[in-house]
């Protein structure tokens, strides 16, 4: 459907600052914060991200 735009290190960043920001809204007690995680993490398994696309951008 999409073609990839994340190179594999993008990936392993995009899933470190998933789970940076789980891990903060967990000690924060703030579940939203949980939520934008989820962005990242779904770009990070899909391999595309649409800003890339949009910029023309690949990493």
């Amino acid at each position: 459907m999409f073609k990839s735009n994340i190179g594999e290190a993008d990936r392993v960043i995009r899933l470190a600052i998933a789970a940076m920001l789980i891990v903060f809204s967990l000690i924060a007690g703030h579940p939203l914060i949980a939520l934008v995680a989820i962005l990242p993490i779904m770009t990070a398994f899909a391999g595309t991200c649409p800003l890339y696309s949009a910029l023309g951008l690949h990493t």
